[in-house]
């Protein structure tokens, strides 16, 4: 009888965060495995909003973990340490950890004497105007006021990519501790070859920081607009806004929102909102839906705000989370937005794949998943893990051929997904449960399935089988990786970042990823052809 060659037999293949062999408890005391310093420092970038508390972890014993672990990898696989951070702000969308992380990346190597890798980093990170700023505001929090060679020129290669007019406009206000005129003295930046007019704006920066930039050179014609802006009478401005001209006025001084509410000093109102939504980006739009509906925007400007959403294209640019998408259609007040945020939140989610066979999904709903980390709107609000979990388990289970969608805590629940419905209602179906048990939702709900997602923070408590030995009333403690034959290959969706998981990772069958982007989901396809999966800054053989 053939033991191998049967059908069905699936090929091994390895996936980079990998397990060790070691055992711990997870934090709610099951079977824990720790991982090797790569794949712990992955799996926590992936999701660390510094200064942020999780359910077991506090803000700064996380942030410690972090640091600790960048600076070890800055020393003992600089090539991948780089590479990681350089990803983690780009393809990840990860600003703040990206930027602590390149610090301290420099820091360590530093310390250590090694040339080399820093000054690249530190440029590759720095993706935004404000952040040459806020990375000086970590050194010097943390380092000192001395700047390093490799973090001087690390600074002077992003400036020369970010400053613009439009950025000064935006960033440079006097709440920030590092203004555009600072980080210009401090590490003295050649302007750009091919912006001739980068040497005015720089020194304009300078003055500006000075209490000395009254007189706008003309080469700089934004800044000159928005001057001539702000010498409207206060009393004459929203009639401005009347005007048929108005948008192309306010985007030629390189008004935002923010700007136009300030300039106002005032609410906006219908008018304000319809002159300066066409300049304003995909996030600010979805930010501002609820505003929109309670200001009475017309149907004719709201249809503009629905294509833009709805636009693949628009959607790729932005680089916003999944989960956005899930936050403004929560916040809206009206229907009209729906179909827009749906079409936006499948953009988004578009390495999605469509599995074949019969897919298992398990969605933790438990309250570790609920303290969540903090969307970034002008509301008072936030999406906890739980919502952002919901979101790729029912894009998953949208596009699969065959799925079984669980909702578990202590207890479990299927989740019926209707032939092509709607992600966003179908997370509008997932409710609440108390505790953490995924053993037992997986001993419940596997009945054959080709493969099994687990979404979740792998916090897990112990799961039990009836046995005729042991010291809990003839239960025995098992685990996921006992639960599933060896041949049905799990893949464990780590949302949280704790150094603890919940199964073996890395070969067999047995995979972790981590994130809160859909890029990892393009991996379970990948492996389950039998090639293997590397780090996503990596090229795939």
């Amino acid at each position: 009888m053939s033991r191998f060659n049967q059908r069905g037999a699936r090929p091994s293949a390895t996936s980079p965060v990998r397990t060790t062999g070691e055992h711990t408890t997870t934090h709610e005391g099951g079977t824990g495995h720790l991982r090797d310093a790569r794949s712990e420092l992955f799996l926590l970038a992936v999701s660390n909003f510094v200064g942020v508390d999780t359910f077991y972890e506090k803000g700064g014993r996380r942030d410690e973990r972090y640091t600790h672990l960048v600076q070890r990898l800055a020393v003992e696989d600089p090539a991948w340490a780089a590479g990681l951070l350089t990803w983690l702000r780009g393809e990840a969308h990860m600003r703040t950890a990206a930027l602590v992380g390149a610090a301290e990346f420099t820091a360590a190597r530093l310390r250590h004497q090694a040339p080399g890798h820093s000054r690249q980093v530190i440029d590759s990170v720095l993706q935004r105007a404000d952040e040459p700023g806020e990375f000086l505001a970590h050194w010097t929090a943390h380092h000192g006021r001395a700047l390093p060679k490799p973090v001087k020129r690390g600074l002077a290669d992003a400036v020369r990519r970010l400053y613009t007019e439009r950025a000064l406009l935006r960033y440079d206000t006097d709440s920030k501790g590092y203004r555009f005129g600072d980080v210009l003295n401090l590490v003295h930046p050649a302007p750009a070859p091919d912006k001739p007019w980068q040497g005015a704006l720089f020194k304009h920066s300078i003055d500006r920081r000075m209490n000395r930039g009254d007189d706008i050179p003309e080469q700089l014609t934004t800044l000159r607009a928005r001057a001539r802006l702000m010498a409207v009478p206060v009393a004459d401005r929203r009639a401005l806004l009347r005007g048929a001209d108005a948008p192309a006025v306010l985007r030629a001084a390189g008004m935002t929102w923010e700007a136009l509410a300030g300039w106002l000093q005032g609410p906006l109102d219908a008018a304000a909102w319809e002159a300066v939504i066409p300049s304003m980006g995909l996030m600010a739009l979805c930010r501002n839906l609820r505003n929109f509906d309670r200001a009475g925007v017309g149907d004719e400007v709201a249809e503009t705000v629905v294509r833009k959403i709805a636009d693949p294209e628009q959607v790729a640019r932005s680089r916003m989370f999944p989960f956005r998408f899930w936050a403004a259609h929560r916040h809206a007040l009206s229907l009209r937005w729906g179909h827009a945020l749906d079409r936006a939140l499948n953009a988004s989610l578009a390495h999605v794949p469509a599995l074949d066979g019969r897919t298992l999904i398990l969605v933790d709903r438990s309250p570790s998943m609920f303290p969540g980390l903090p969307y970034s709107t002008p509301h008072t609000s936030d999406i906890p893990l739980a919502e952002q979990a919901a979101v790729f388990g029912a894009a998953l289970a949208t596009r699969a051929a065959a799925p079984t969608l669980v909702e578990f805590g202590m207890r479990s629940r299927t989740v019926d997904v209707p032939k092509g419905g709607s992600v966003l209602r179908l997370i509008d179906a997932f409710g609440r449960i108390d505790g953490t048990d995924v053993p037992s939702a997986v001993r419940r709900h596997y009945a054959g399935h080709s493969r099994v997602v687990i979404v979740t923070d792998e916090q897990t408590r112990p799961g039990w089988l009836p046995s005729n030995c042991g010291s809990h009333g003839g239960m025995a403690e098992t685990e996921i990786d006992d639960l599933v034959p060896k041949n049905v290959p799990v893949y464990m969706w780590n949302m949280a970042g704790y150094k603890e998981g919940a199964m073996p990772s890395g070969t067999r069958g047995r995979h972790t990823f981590g994130g809160l982007t859909d890029q990892a989901f393009g991996a379970i396809p990948l492996l389950e052809s039998g090639r293997d999966a590397t780090w996503p800054w990596e090229t795939r053989a």
